[in-house]
């Protein structure tokens, strides 16, 4: 078995809580594809349609999009063991509105919509662990659309920092301002005063 499944299969099984069958494994191999990315490479552009959702095997990536002035606003950023994909341009087949880009080398297992829907139908550990994500994902961008509106810039920062530590280590610090819808400077300011 390729290392890259090993994790993979491991997550199903710890977020869904089933044990997953020989055969079930042989039938996600068969559904996955693995996939590379060069750091700097997209997995998606704005304006395609989003033809894959990819999971995280190794590396990390950021969603995000440019606006008339040529900023950037990052929607969100991703590590191992998380999901890629612009899910509106997913399942409804639209242009995405997103880029999707490898900030380290990158390392994705991929599925088509297709490909998901056979795999959701036919693993019941699949299945349990996307119904999991599905609430984990709403309860994460209500917190967010939540946080952006009312939270202090401060609130911000330590909900970050008590939430996704590791994001200090991995991201750099203009990537996570922005993130956080702050400036360098403010965000600088912030690690500071924690510090005291």
């Amino acid at each position: 078995m390729m290392p890259n499944f090993k994790a993979f299969f491991d997550y199903i099984e710890e977020i869904s809580g089933t044990m997953l069958s020989e055969d079930d494994k042989h039938l996600l191999m068969a559904h996955f594809k693995p996939k590379k990315l060069r750091k700097r490479q997209y997995f998606l552009q704005e304006g395609d349609v989003c033809k894959y959702i990819g999971f995280i095997v190794k590396g990390s990536s950021r969603t995000f999009t440019v606006d008339e002035k040529g900023h950037e606003h990052i929607l969100k950023l991703s590590l191992e063991n998380w999901w890629l994909a612009d899910f509106e341009s997913f399942y409804l087949l639209t242009p995405s509105r997103f880029n999707i880009e490898a900030l380290e080398e990158l390392e994705v297992l991929q599925a088509t919509n297709a490909q998901i829907e056979g795999v959701l139908k036919q693993i019941p550990a699949f299945a349990a662990m996307s119904n999991v994500i599905s609430q984990n994902y709403t309860i994460a961008n209500q917190k967010r659309v939540q946080a952006a509106m009312s939270y202090t810039a401060e609130e911000r920062y330590e909900d970050l920092i008590s939430n996704y530590p590791q994001f200090f280590q991995r991201f750099p610090q203009n990537m996570i301002a922005s993130y956080l819808g702050l400036s360098p400077e403010t965000l600088s300011r912030l690690k500071k005063n924690s510090l005291k």
